[in-house]
């Protein structure tokens, strides 16, 4: 049996901390200052010393970002993957294909769902929305489904499912499994089995109540009740749809991979998208019957002739039917590796291994793609979608860095470094030891703390950012694990459902549902109304799922 520790100011200190962030929460306010003022105040407390407290202020960013710099780097290479993609127009040949089968509203409904989840798997939900949004979705509302179960499917698929569990990126169990102090494989993969269960219970009852008695028959007389909808769509939104979503949709719901017929009897659609191309006659029969989006071919394709225009349009069609095939298929296989390493006589991979295997192929996918849209500028063209791939990730995870350098400050693991404690010294565990002085009077109940950690990451997820609340949920799970004998993987994973599933997009009204009801069409209130009472029911079903096989 351990002690039980004796608690000082620097603890009290610690407490006020997690309540004062938990409070910010709830107010819906950023959280950094908080987490930054606590972690000055914990320093200086258990040192006595002013400098080791605005030391402790830069040592907890900086702890924070070396744990958490590989998550930085996977998504910075994902999205510089995704540039490149989109210079082909690979990105928009990845989910033509699924227009075919959108037969009824019912059908367009799990469609949605699955292309969202799968895309987000890989991508997060932020680039996958607008690509599903635009292409998708008004082939979705032509079928019959109404424009607010579009929003719905697509938000519980990628801003729930696949954001919460984070398989394939592995940004979220990454910081909850630090936090927690256990094995990020262990909680990623917990959190995958619980977001299904989520997922499932999620999409079951909103198809039920939701979707199942306003599908109409397919008529594009719902495409253009839609369209004339007035309220949902923002500006950035209505330039993005008008100038994609309506070209592909177009087309026709028969395309697939190799479709590249139906506009050219769209040559007034193309003449808005760019409206150089018809000052130049020479060129535009040559780009009008293109199907790649026209950022692809660049200004150099108006100073070519009709011949060489069309030559260049067909390796461009070329490249990226291929990369539309390469890029999903590289990544399946990359899945498999992992799941099953004995496949290739590799060992088992895990934490770091993972993530370098995924942003490796995420590197070599996205120069690839980057050569085959051109040689000439391919170098510097690389270096951008790099650079834009670090600053989207930055604007991203930024902000958690100090959040989880105070709560970081709360392990015994990582506070040494915050708080300048010399090699071989012992250094505190204030989290641990609050819970430890605290353990008489919790319940030591599996399922009471189950809900609690639950109802945690729920309350952290207000903030509509999602990630935040993870070093908290974290380190509450590693603390409280032992006291009810269920693994802190499992803990940290079903703060993690709440966490994410409540600021990740599903059930806050200032968060990227935002960004999904906007390309839908609909009041965002609307859709959280929606979704409130499924996603509940959902986490429930999983917490207590989590528990009875833990």
């Amino acid at each position: 049996m351990h002690s039980i520790a004796v608690l000082t100011p620097a603890h009290f200190c610690y407490l006020a901390g997690v309540v004062a962030i938990i409070a910010t929460m709830i107010f819906r306010a950023n959280v950094v200052v908080p987490a930054i003022l606590a972690t000055f105040a914990v320093a200086f407390a258990w040192s006595g010393k002013l400098l080791t407290g605005f030391q402790a202020i830069f040592m907890g960013s900086l702890t924070a970002a070396h744990e958490l710099f590989n998550i930085f780097l996977v998504i910075a290479l994902m999205t510089a993957l995704l540039n490149g993609l989109h210079e082909l127009g690979a990105d928009v040949r990845m989910v033509r294909p699924f227009k075919r089968i959108m037969a009824n509203g019912h059908v367009a409904f799990f469609i949605l769902a699955l292309i969202t989840y799968l895309i987000s798997l890989f991508f997060w939900p932020t680039p996958a929305v607008p690509l599903v949004g635009a292409i998708l979705i008004p082939a979705a509302v032509y079928a019959g489904l109404p424009p607010l179960g579009a929003a719905a499917a697509i938000a519980i698929a990628g801003q729930g499912m696949a954001l919460s569990s984070d398989y394939v990126i592995k940004v979220a169990p990454g910081i909850s499994a630090k936090a927690a102090g256990t094995d990020m494989l262990a909680v990623a993969n917990t959190a995958f089995g619980l977001s299904l269960v989520v997922g499932a219970v999620a999409l079951a009852l909103t198809w039920f109540f939701v979707v199942r008695g306003k599908v109409k028959a397919p008529s594009a007389a719902n495409l253009a009740a839609w369209e004339a909808a007035e309220g949902g769509l923002d500006q950035a939104a209505q330039e993005h749809q008008g100038s994609f979503a309506k070209a592909e949709l177009a087309r026709g719901t028969s395309g697939g991979f190799g479709d590249d017929h139906g506009t050219h009897n769209k040559r007034g659609e193309h003449d808005e998208r760019d409206g150089s191309l018809a000052q130049r006659g020479e060129a535009e029969p040559a780009l009008a019957s293109m199907s790649l989006p026209p950022h692809a071919l660049g200004g150099a394709a108006l100073h070519m002739t009709p011949v060489a225009a069309g030559v260049l349009i067909d390796r461009r069609e070329l490249w990226s039917k291929v990369f539309a095939l390469v890029t999903p298929l590289a990544f399946l296989a990359v899945v498999v590796v992992m799941m099953r390493p004995g496949m290739i006589g590799s060992g088992a991979i895990r934490g770091g291994d993972a993530a370098a295997l995924i942003g490796g192929m995420a590197a070599v996918l996205m120069m690839l793609a980057t050569l085959s849209h051109g040689r000439k500028g391919f170098l510097d063209r690389t270096a951008e979608h790099i650079i834009d791939g670090f600053v989207f990730a930055f604007k991203a995870m930024g902000a958690v860095l100090p959040i989880a350098g105070f709560f970081f400050v709360g392990d015994a693991s990582t506070a040494g470094p915050i708080l300048g404690v010399a090699a071989g010294a012992h250094v505190p565990s204030f989290l641990f030891e609050l819970v430890q002085a605290c353990s008489q009077m919790i319940p030591q109940n599996p399922l009471f703390v189950s809900f609690g950690i639950l109802l945690m990451g729920m309350i952290t997820g207000i903030d509509g950012s999602g990630f935040a609340g993870l070093p908290l949920t974290g380190s509450l799970s590693g603390a409280l694990a032992p006291m009810v004998h269920l693994p802190s993987a499992t803990l940290a994973a079903i703060g993690q459902m709440g966490a994410v599933w409540t600021g990740g997009g599903t059930l806050v009204a200032w968060s990227s549902l935002i960004a999904v009801t906007g390309f839908a069409r609909v009041p965002v209130l609307d859709a959280v109304r929606a979704l409130f009472l499924p996603v509940v029911c959902g986490l429930v079903v999983a917490t207590l799922a989590a528990v009875a096989f833990a």
